[in-house]
């Protein structure tokens, strides 16, 4: 079932008025099979393996904190999540190298013609999430396993995240939830703007991402410079289009999903800019990856976090895409971070004779160009496509006509600031922002106005589809 198309947010709006006229002590059941019908109507088979995978977890999780061999259940689980993960996502890459060595023709990637891995990176770090908060006692089995099924399952999460936390997310299942007029226009709201963010300002923009990665010679090098900067907006909008989605429709059901986005390109530092953009990923993997490698080895001094953020960032990369290119995009993000490490003092230094708002721009464009140019390894095919992109950025050869640009693009491109000042008006100047919501709340005429205007735009570009670039991890 497509996610951007009028059917499935019918289906989800049926969805939430049955929901609330079933007695509570149903309402998690009729989730689940929610959930569980979207995905098979993407791929039955895919289905019968979630099926299998949660209850794997499941029973782990109920038998690990009393088991005699805790230790054992504990690795087994952890290598039964990481096996799967790896046969169906990463066999092209690792597994069928490996076997052609020794002269077999076997190959484990045609497995993925078999069973469909969609959603498979994110259900994997809950299911290790989830196993390792209770062998670290942080949160209990879950019991009921109807509650665990949904945890993994619910659909509008289940594509592309956000990467859910087990003790976040099953105990708002334990509270009956009655119905909130508020909370529930609240979540349709965030919904619209999510399906705005995606159909009307990211598939525009996507498009010259795309073909400037098909064909980057057929671009002029003002052209791939400008492709260079709407990478990270395309996405963005992309991205965070589909968390106000699954947000959105979650919070219409009562359950509050972690936030993935604050405001990224406010950041002035990919430090920061990392605890801003897919913040549950990136939150995951300083809980579960950099944390315990740099206390293991705290021993060695600064070397430990620095040993630690290669290897968060390396796992980081590989776990976007089975690929060099992949493991060239986190080793640049560890890069970045490991020299604003070592060099903040300088920095500071050097910031404190330039005047305060210039210092803030400043580095806030240098963050956004270096993430910019970063994303090449992320949109590229492979990683000799990806410094054949960076040869082409350097070409000084004379430039053909301008051809790729068109209206669309510069309507979604004036759209996107639209978005960005709001973001930018919210942190700098809150007063200001706090007088156009002012008004905006206070003019029903006005705020009504906007959202038939977004759902007007919304239906006008429904047809121009291109899949959530998340969707495939």
């Amino acid at each position: 079932m497509e996610i951007i198309s009028v059917y499935f947010a019918l289906l989800s709006i049926v969805s939430i008025f049955i929901f609330y006229l079933l007695n509570y002590k149903y309402r998690i059941g009729f989730l689940a099979i929610l959930s569980c019908s979207f995905i098979a109507s993407i791929d039955y088979l895919l289905l019968l393996y979630i099926i299998i995978y949660s209850l794997i977890n499941y029973f782990i999780g109920i038998k690990l904190p009393n088991s005699k061999y805790k230790v054992l259940l504990f690795r087994t689980g952890i290598i039964v999540n990481l096996s799967q993960l790896i046969l169906l996502k990463y066999a092209s890459f690792t597994v069928d190298p490996l076997i052609r060595l020794f002269n077999n023709n076997i190959q484990f990637s045609k497995l993925t013609e078999i069973l469909v891995p969609i959603g498979i990176s994110y259900f994997t770090l809950q299911g290790i999430g989830y196993l390792i908060n209770i062998k670290r006692g942080w949160e209990k089995p879950e019991k009921k396993l109807l509650d665990f099924l949904l945890y993994i399952t619910f659909f509008p999460k289940f594509l592309s995240g956000p990467i859910e936390r087990s003790n976040h997310f099953l105990p708002q299942l334990k509270s009956a939830i009655s119905f909130n007029e508020q909370q529930v226009s609240e979540g349709l709201k965030i919904a619209l703007f999510g399906f705005f963010k995606k159909v009307v300002i990211a598939n525009q923009l996507g498009r010259i991402v795309f073909l400037a990665h098909s064909d980057p010679d057929s671009f002029s090098l003002p052209e791939l410079w400008l492709v260079v900067l709407i990478q990270p907006l395309y996405l963005y909008f992309d991205f965070s289009g589909y968390t106000d989605i699954a947000r959105g429709f979650a919070k219409t059901f009562g359950i509050d999903l972690l936030p993935n986005f604050n405001k990224p390109f406010l950041a002035e530092n990919m430090t920061g800019f990392w605890k801003r953009f897919h913040m549950s990923l990136s939150a995951w993997f300083n809980d579960y990856v950099f944390n315990p490698i740099s206390f293991k080895f705290r021993r060695w001094g600064k070397s430990a976090a620095v040993f630690a953020l290669f290897v968060s960032w390396t796992l980081f990369g590989i776990w976007h895409g089975a690929g060099w290119n992949f493991m060239a995009l986190g080793l640049a993000q560890a890069l970045g971070i490991i020299y604003e490490f070592f060099t903040k003092r300088i920095r500071s230094e050097l910031g404190s004779k330039i005047p305060a708002f210039l210092r803030v721009m400043m580095s806030r464009i240098i963050t956004f160009i270096f993430y910019g140019l970063s994303l090449i390894f992320f949109f590229s095919r492979d990683l000799n496509s990806s410094l054949h992109f960076f040869s082409q950025l350097t070409d000084l050869s004379p430039w053909s006509n301008t051809k790729h640009l068109n209206n669309l693009l510069f309507f979604a491109l004036g759209l996107s600031f639209i978005f960005l000042l709001i973001d930018y008006l919210k942190q700098d100047h809150t007063e200001i922002n706090n007088r156009i919501e002012k008004i905006f709340s206070s003019s029903r005429i006005f705020r009504l106005s906007v959202y038939y205007a977004v759902a007007f735009l919304i239906l006008v570009f429904i047809g121009n589809k291109l899949t959530f670039v998340y969707q495939v991890f």
